[in-house]
């Protein structure tokens, strides 16, 4: 069944996202009323109107492009934890997150984007990216490699002995362990910045456009997507144990996301230099 869905025309899943994202998201775009707002777990945690409707089209559009395919959506998990366990089933499953960048979304700025990933046994097979503000649309898919608004796209090497651009999650919001880890990156020949949506900075990993990420949560919504784009660009990614990154949870963080063996390597190294 994955097998012969994957063979076919998966334009129709790429109309499917840039439908929800006109359907729901960008006519509220810089259009948000205070009532359709909501902070879930903090004042960095919000969730929009926006949020809650395109997920929900995205529920009912993807089950029907692949029968018996289950949704595991960010808000859908947040309302009932247990729909994240579908993860390590049997059913092929639509990894969610209908606007990452929650907080750049609703400040009226164009960096968010919707983030759509299929997996099957915990294997990533094939994902997208839409940054609908910005017109882009990344796709990815296992072994035939990953392309941007349909040219493909790769994320190359760093410059030899330049210092590496890395993107990381803030350390405030950490365990003090990944704390230690991720202020290992403020150290010479790397240049560290807080974090924006993760699924553009994957995507900007996947073209070459920043040479690194370093990350301390691991909920699948917000890495599947990425990881495999920036896979299937040639880069590399690894958890701070060295083992791959798994989608099913139980990693050993702060993991990384980076240009090339090399640079993931780096990154490592600094990160376990900080732990």
């Amino acid at each position: 069944m994955i097998d012969d869905f994957l063979a076919g025309d998966l334009t129709e899943v790429e109309a499917a996202v840039r439908a929800a994202a006109a359907a729901e998201i960008m006519p509220r775009y810089r259009q948000l009323a205070a009532h359709e707002i909501v902070e879930k777990n903090g004042p960095h945690d919000l969730v929009t109107t926006a949020d809650r409707l395109a997920e929900e089209h995205l529920t009912r559009s993807l089950s029907r492009l692949l029968p018996g395919s289950v949704v595991v959506g960010e808000e859908a998990v947040h309302a009932d934890p247990k729909v994240y366990e579908a993860l390590g089933g049997e059913a092929p499953v639509w990894i969610v997150d209908p606007v990452d960048g929650t907080r750049q979304f609703v400040h009226g700025e164009p960096g968010f984007c919707t983030l759509v990933a299929l997996a099957h046994h915990g294997e990533l097979l094939a994902s997208w990216t839409y940054a609908a503000a910005l017109d882009e649309m990344a796709v990815a898919v296992r072994g035939r490699g990953a392309t941007l608004n349909g040219a493909p796209i790769r994320a190359g090497s760093p410059a030899p002995e330049a210092a590496l651009h890395v993107a990381m999650s803030h350390p405030d919001y950490t365990t003090d362990a990944q704390k230690r880890a991720l202020l290992g990156l403020r150290t010479e020949g790397i240049d560290a910045r807080p974090c924006g949506s993760a699924g553009l900075e994957y995507l900007a990993v996947a073209r070459g456009g920043l040479d690194a990420l370093a990350f301390n949560w691991e909920f699948a919504w917000d890495h599947a997507a990425g990881l495999l784009l920036v896979t299937e660009a040639g880069g590399a990614q690894a958890t701070l144990s060295g083992a791959p990154f798994r989608i099913t949870g139980g990693n050993d963080l702060p993991f990384t996301a980076a240009r090339d063996r090399a640079t993931a390597d780096r990154v490592l190294a600094a990160l376990r230099a900080g732990a």
